[in-house]
């Protein structure tokens, strides 16, 4: 079994994902930096040539590559949610966690990130936080076996309420 991060940038996935790799003895996969490592250049510079669609194909050849693998912790892109076959696929042999926070967390967290081009164009950084985290929440609720609000804790902290959680379902110490 998988263990599968969902959420929107800025909520934790990558630094949960590799607490939980340290923890639980599982190789962590964040499918963004494997798509950028077999690109050999950078999200913004993957989508200036290919476009979002392209950055998208990719994302989803990769989650159907790791669906297909097992004891993996996968920290996802926050846009994976966007094409369903994506989800369809790795929850097959994975346990969806999608790690959330309010849009002001989001904002304070990310908005030095220079790894990602604009989502919408001609609205703020804050504007366009709300406008796709609200097209998105649906599709992450839909997806998602657990919903952990990362608000005010620390990624040590919700890597070891994921960890308990999956204690409790497997009866197993994590």
């Amino acid at each position: 079994m998988n263990i599968v991060l969902i959420g929107y940038r800025g909520t934790g996935k990558s630094e949960v994902g590799a607490l939980l790799s340290q923890r639980l003895s599982m190789p962590c996969i964040g499918m963004d930096a494997e798509i950028v490592k077999r690109a050999g250049c950078s999200i913004p510079q993957i989508v200036e040539k290919q476009g979002w669609q392209g950055f998208r194909d990719a994302e989803s050849a990769l989650a159907l590559e790791l669906a297909g693998r097992d004891n993996l912790v996968i920290d996802t892109g926050g846009g994976l949610i966007e094409r369903p076959d994506n989800m369809a696929a790795l929850k097959k042999n994975g346990r969806v966690f999608w790690l959330t926070a309010s849009v002001d967390t989001i904002v304070s967290r990310i908005q030095t990130d220079t790894q990602r081009p604009s989502l919408t164009a001609g609205k703020s950084f804050t504007d366009e936080v709300a406008e796709v985290l609200a097209r998105r929440i649906p599709l992450y609720r839909a997806a998602a076996h657990h919903e952990i609000a990362t608000d005010g804790l620390s990624p040590a902290q919700v890597a070891y309420t994921i960890a308990t959680l999956l204690q409790e379902r497997s009866g197993r110490p994590t």
